[in-house]
């Protein structure tokens, strides 16, 4: 209940949930008490709703997690004891799949595979349990397990942690399973945008991280237009992600399940 009511809150707090909110209120007042005060209401939900609607707002939030984690070009990591990639990026198999669902993050899967076969670690730990509300889906470690092996990673090789449903507990079941071989330095492969909240997280729980990120969303450069300030669908996704991003960091601190 305490992991649903979390996962509540944080829908509230995101753009859509908190203009929606304002646009209700506002609704509300002007219909009962005072006019002018709840259109003011309403206003300010609609505006905030746009604004991180925007697609120049997305990027410029997304891109202040995205530059504080560069690239790394494989050659330049060193090595580690194994290869540790977070969930995120695929959904498990339901009953009307045949194979998992790939969604925008499942570099994080491809960039472990490649960075297995540049012999950078001998072991490839996936992290993913499966989320309350989707008891029809299989745990994402497994689905990432399926697709590693079409990508060439031996099953032996792999190490599932699929009881977990948030970062925090990635990074606490995550750091006993190391624990028991004997394994504390890992590449972290997460999305660039989520590396600060993981590295934090996975450093308090005794994990030694070298930052291998992957993903990245925002291009280094590219021409503003009108559509840019226009409302986008996707880009209100995008931000609240990101939104839902800075959040978790200040909520975990302050949980002291972080750095």
């Amino acid at each position: 209940m305490d992991y649903l009511a979390h996962k509540l809150l944080t829908q509230l707090a995101m753009p859509l949930g908190a203009g929606g909110m304002l646009i209700l209120i506002g609704i509300a007042v002007a219909t009962s008490w005072h006019r002018r005060l709840g259109a003011g209401l309403s206003l300010c939900g609609l505006l905030w709703i746009w604004g991180w609607a925007m697609p120049l707002v997305s990027d410029r939030v997304r891109l202040s997690l995205e530059a504080e984690y560069q690239p790394v070009a494989i050659d330049a990591l060193p090595d580690a004891d194994a290869i540790l990639v977070l969930g995120g990026g695929i959904e498990g198999v339901a009953a009307q799949r045949l194979f998992p669902d790939l969604t925008t993050a499942a570099d994080r899967v491809w960039h472990a595979a490649r960075l297995f076969h540049r012999g950078k670690a001998p072991i490839v730990v996936v992290a993913g349990g499966r989320l309350p509300w989707r008891a029809n889906q299989g745990p994402e470690a497994d689905a990432m397990l399926r697709f590693l092996r079409d990508l060439g990673v031996p099953e032996e090789r792999v190490l599932l942690e699929g009881s977990s449903r948030n970062t925090f507990e990635n990074a606490r079941e995550t750091g006993r399973l190391l624990a028991d071989r004997g394994m504390d330095r890992v590449l972290l492969v997460t999305s660039a945008y989520h590396m600060r909240r993981a590295r934090a997280t996975f450093g308090a729980a005794g994990v030694r991280t070298i930052p291998a990120p992957t993903d990245y969303e925002v291009p280094a450069e590219r021409t503003l237009t009108l559509l840019d300030f226009l409302p986008d669908a996707g880009a209100l996704m995008r931000s609240s992600i990101a939104l839902k991003e800075y959040l978790g960091i200040l909520f975990y601190r302050w949980r002291g399940w972080a750095n």
